[in-house]
């Protein structure tokens, strides 16, 4: 059997070896083998041998099918500073797999366009760290800060989503914003003024424990993945997309 090597980026980092095929892997992580677990799981295929940091010699030796021929379904090889070892062009498709196990793919479009332009924007961090942030910087623009060296706090690597903000004037029509940004209107509409000033910050961080809510369907315009030279741009498709490309899966997501 082929070995797969996946990159978790949520809701924990690792880098695991594994003789299931994505969507398999991605039930896999999200039930649990005796269906005692549920949780959302955001992961990558990426390519062997891409690095030295990480021992490949030991997957190969470590993730061989069981004795009844059954296919091994996971072999840590780390839990810790993954992603800043993995070079962006050896990450392939990123999977969103629901709480019951189903997996969405999304594959990087090298020809797509992030938004810009725009007077805010809310980005969810997702790996390695994972704060809700309000800023004034486009996701290029966002990525570059994030992992500049130069700042006194930076991430080599991150992955982050753009996320829908709500039309406060027309509550019923806002979209799947989720009730918590409404429950915390003073404290957005504040964050909002703090990053219109082009002299002051152009980030604030809007809450540090809003990752436990994040779901799929408040996803708004992609998955990014930066180090400050290169963005990978994995598009959200629209929610009539999805109704064709995997309508049970959209079901799922709660999207519809």
């Amino acid at each position: 059997m082929a070995i797969h090597y996946y990159l978790s980026a949520f809701p924990m980092e690792a880098l695991i070896a594994s003789e299931l095929e994505p969507k398999q892997f991605g039930s896999y992580m999200a039930t649990g083998s005796k269906k005692g677990s549920d949780e959302l799981i955001i992961f990558a295929e990426i390519e062997g041998n891409c690095t030295p940091e990480f021992d490949w010699q030991y997957a190969q030796e470590k993730c061989t099918p069981h004795p009844n021929g059954d296919p091994k379904h996971s072999v840590y090889l780390s839990v810790y500073r993954v992603l800043e070892y993995i070079p962006l062009h050896s990450i392939g498709s990123i999977y969103l797999t629901t709480r019951d196990g189903r997996s969405l793919e999304l594959s990087p479009d090298p020809g797509a366009r992030y938004p810009s332009g725009r007077d805010y924007y809310l980005y969810q961090e997702l790996c390695p760290i994972k704060p809700l942030i309000v800023s004034r910087l486009d996701p290029m623009e966002f990525s570059a800060y994030m992992t500049d060296e130069k700042n006194h706090v930076y991430t080599p690597k991150i992955v982050f989503s753009n996320l829908k903000t709500p039309n406060f004037e027309d509550p019923e029509n806002t979209g799947h914003t989720g009730g918590f940004l409404f429950n915390k209107k003073g404290h957005f509409l504040s964050c909002i003024a703090s990053i219109s000033d082009p002299e002051g910050k152009a980030n604030k961080t809007f809450d540090r424990s809003h990752v436990e809510s994040f779901s799929f369907q408040t996803i708004e315009d992609a998955v990014y993945i930066g180090d400050g030279k290169e963005l990978k741009i994995y598009p959200m498709p629209s929610v009539d997309e999805i109704k064709n490309i995997d309508y049970d899966w959209g079901r799922s997501a709660l999207l519809y």
